[in-house]
């Protein structure tokens, strides 16, 4: 699903390149649960907001489902990202002047989804998450974790093909971060979602069948039955 073939990326500081990652080759086969876990500075964020193309490479390549991501335009990439990709930020990314029931839902406008099939499938979520009576409110209006909730329901909203999270439960109380990890493992065993999670616990990295760990950018170390494409 995913191969990525010596990225790297770095910034131009005074005439010295600081890379943030170095030559990192990976791949990810489909229906996998990757945990990458680094102290803060490992580079751990920067490698999955380029699996999820919201950031390129200094240098490398980089296919997603057979396709080479850095010969599409931008406007394919983009496409790719909406119609495969959940993204959970660790910042909650969410969009100050939609109220939550309007947030969860842009996913599926960006699919034309019909008016219909989205008020049931938003009001499906809603319910599931025990929030259908924040549904109204802006998200200055919420707490962290609820935010962070509202982010996890609308990556999971438009039934992505890969799941990206970046520390998903830091937000959250340990019950709710326990339930989001349990959901993440059963879309995972039963739907067959890839997800990849950079996280800080250790907890949350062993519901993964892989931990790959980064160093000053590096790869530490990676199983040698790793699954290729």
């Amino acid at each position: 699903m995913i191969q990525l073939k010596n990225i790297s990326k770095w910034y131009n500081t005074g005439g010295t390149r600081t890379f943030v990652l170095k030559d990192i080759n990976l791949s990810i086969a489909e229906g996998e649960f990757v945990s990458i876990m680094g102290p803060s500075g490992s580079g751990k964020s920067t490698l999955l907001n380029i699996i999820g193309m919201l950031d390129q490479p200094s240098e490398g390549q980089y296919r997603f489902l057979g396709q080479s991501v850095y010969d599409l335009k931008e406007k394919g990439r983009t496409e790719l990202y909406k119609r495969y990709i959940g993204f959970v930020f660790q910042s909650y990314h969410l969009i100050d002047e939609l109220t939550v029931y309007e947030n969860i839902e842009t996913p599926l406008l960006y699919q034309n989804v019909k008016s219909s099939e989205r008020k049931a499938i938003v009001g499906d979520m809603l319910d599931r998450f025990n929030i259908v009576g924040k549904k109204d409110l802006f998200p200055s209006q919420l707490s962290g974790g609820q935010q962070q909730l509202v982010g996890i329901v609308r990556a999971l909203i438009a039934r992505p093909k890969l799941i990206l999270a970046d520390e998903p439960t830091g937000n959250l109380n340990s019950t709710q971060g326990e339930e989001i990890m349990q959901l993440f493992q059963k879309l995972n065993k039963e739907e067959g979602v890839t997800i990849i999670q950079v996280t800080h616990s250790e907890k949350n990295a062993a519901y993964g069948e892989r931990i790959i760990e980064l160093m000053d950018g590096r790869i530490q170390h990676l199983p040698q039955t790793m699954n290729s494409l």
